[in-house]
Formats: C-alpha cells, sequence, structure tokens
C-alpha cells in the first residue's frame, strides 16, 4: 500500500506559515488584551506543548508502522510550533506570564499504552473539537495579533484532522471491521460531550493510571481548573458550537463509512452492527 508521508509533507508544507513574516506583530494593541485574556494564552501554550509526550505516544504504539510514525515528525513540529507562537506573543507583549520550562516539562509524562486505531480516531476527533475552540477563542479575544494567530492555529488543526482520515482510511481498508469497530466506538465517545460533564478532548482524558488523579495534562496546569472555565465562562463554546462538532465528526465519519449519519445515535447503531458481525465467527466457534 501506498505511503502517505510523502505526500502529507508535500501538502502541509506547502501551507505552513512562517513565525516572522506571517504574524503582523507590529499590528499589537496593548489596550485591547485583558489580563483575564493572555492567561488563557498561556495555558494554551502549555496545553499545545503537550504534544511532546503525545508523540512520543504515537511512536511507541505504532512501532509496526513506519508511515505513520514518520508522519509524527511533521505534526509534532506543527503542534511544538503552535506552543511556541503562544509562547513569542507572551514574550512580546506579557513577558511575566510566559511559561517557565518546569510548567512546560509538567505536562510530560508517560501515557499509558492504548489500542493504536482507538488512539488516532481519539486525535481525529480531537483536532475537529480545537479548530471549533480556536476559532471560537479568536472571535471572543479583542486584540488583532492574537485573534489572527488562533484563526492559523484553527487552520492548522483541521488540516491535521484531514491527515488523519487519511490514515483512518488506509487502515479501514487493512483492517476492515476490526478499524470500523474501533473508529465508530471512539467516534460515538467523543460525540457524546453533551453526557459528559467535562470537555472531551485528548488532554482532558485520563491517560496514566500510575500518575492518577494528575493523569490528564489539564490536571498538570499550573491552573487545572482552567478549561471549563475557558469554555464555559470566557469563549463561551455552548451548545450551538458543540453541535458543530458533532456534525463534523459525524460528516466525516460517513465519509469513512460511505453511510449517512444524522445523530450519535444512528452512529452507534452502526457501531453495534459491526460489533456484530465481529462477534459472530466467534459466536458460531464456541457452537
Amino acid at each position: 500500500m501506498t505511503m502517505l508521508y510523502p505526500d502529507l509533507f508535500k501538502s502541509l508544507e506547502a501551507v505552513r506559515w512562517n513565525l516572522e513574516k506571517d504574524i503582523p506583530w507590529d499590528k499589537f494593541d496593548a489596550s485591547r488584551l485583558s489580563d483575564e485574556q493572555a492567561q488563557t494564552v498561556k495555558m494554551n501554550a502549555i496545553t499545545e506543548w503537550s504534544a511532546l509526550p503525545a508523540t512520543e505516544m504515537f511512536l511507541r504504539d505504532n512501532r509496526h508502522d513506519s508511515d505513520f510514525s514518520a508522519f509524527m515528525s511533521v505534526w509534532f513540529f506543527e503542534e511544538q510550533k503552535h506552543a511556541l507562537v503562544l509562547m513569542e506573543y507572551l514574550r512580546r507583549f506579557r513577558p511575566e506570564l510566559a511559561p517557565s520550562e518546569q510548567e512546560l516539562h509538567e505536562v510530560r509524562f508517560e501515557f499509558d499504552p492504548a489500542p493504536a486505531l482507538e488512539t488516532l480516531t481519539l486525535h481525529f476527533c480531537g483536532e475537529i473539537r480545537l479548530n471549533h475552540w480556536y476559532r471560537r477563542a479568536s472571535e471572543w479575544h479583542t486584540e488583532p495579533v492574537i485573534k489572527h494567530i488562533y484563526r492559523m492555529l484553527s487552520q492548522d488543526e483541521a488540516r491535521h484532522g484531514g491527515a488523519y482520515l487519511r490514515y483512518m482510511k488506509k487502515y479501514l481498508a487493512e483492517f476492515g471491521d476490526t478499524a470500523r469497530a474501533a473508529f465508530s466506538k471512539i467516534a460515538v465517545l467523543m460525540a457524546s460531550a453533551k453526557r459528559t460533564a467535562k470537555a472531551l478532548h485528548p488532554t482532558n482524558l485520563h491517560v496514566s493510571q500510575a500518575h492518577y488523579p494528575r493523569d490528564t495534562v489539564q490536571s498538570r496546569l499550573p491552573d487545572p481548573a482552567w478549561l471549563e472555565r475557558w469554555l464555559d465562562e470566557q469563549i463561551r463554546f455552548d451548545d450551538a458550537w458543540e453541535s458543530k462538532v458533532v456534525e463534523r465528526i459525524l460528516h466525516n465519519m460517513g465519509l469513512l463509512f460511505e453511510r449517512t449519519f444524522n445523530s450519535v445515535q444512528e452512529l452507534n447503531r452502526y457501531r453495534k452492527e459491526v460489533a456484530a458481525r465481529l462477534a459472530a465467527p466467534m459466536v458460531a466457534g464456541a457452537a
């Protein structure tokens, strides 16, 4: 099967932005940046830094797949640049809020091993969600430079989601119903945020039994309660925005499985169909 990494490298390289040339640093307006807004930039910078342990996890759990592991070089570079541009913004304009090396290092801890297909789907849905969070953050901020930065970051996250989807299509052709079961199971979970008490994103899920209860990225931030406050009270990521996330997850699952899903319930029924197909040979064998 053809490797995806060379083509993904070229396509992402073609649209990559430059830290110095593509950020309108000279348009900064100090009167339009509040202390509250600047503090959220710090929290997002540290959260983006967690691409480091996530990459270590991906490389460990995908040793069998050199194509996907090579793509991690692109994903890791671009995600770390997200942390860097947010830190650069603070360094220039609010240096007292720039994260310390220790604050960054706090979010680097070892994640427990997990099934590769499920983890991929989790991060695919996470990119969709983060694209929408950053779009909303750009609207909430009033300072022109950070509004521009969040727009660029949201576009990067959408492209990363598209790259993950291409790997999901590749694995679907390779693993069939095993991949369908993994993808649909995690997609149902990640599209069901309205039923949960916390935001469903890879940085807010428990990933290390040894570090429990400080085994989510968010729990290791200087302000562990920040994310919920950012979503609910600051950028106001309400039901209308959450519905957009669910719609995109369902749309992409439809493209992947060549079906139409109008609700999470329909996707869940499809998941059960696939699970039943996988279980049938085992039931027959036992009989």
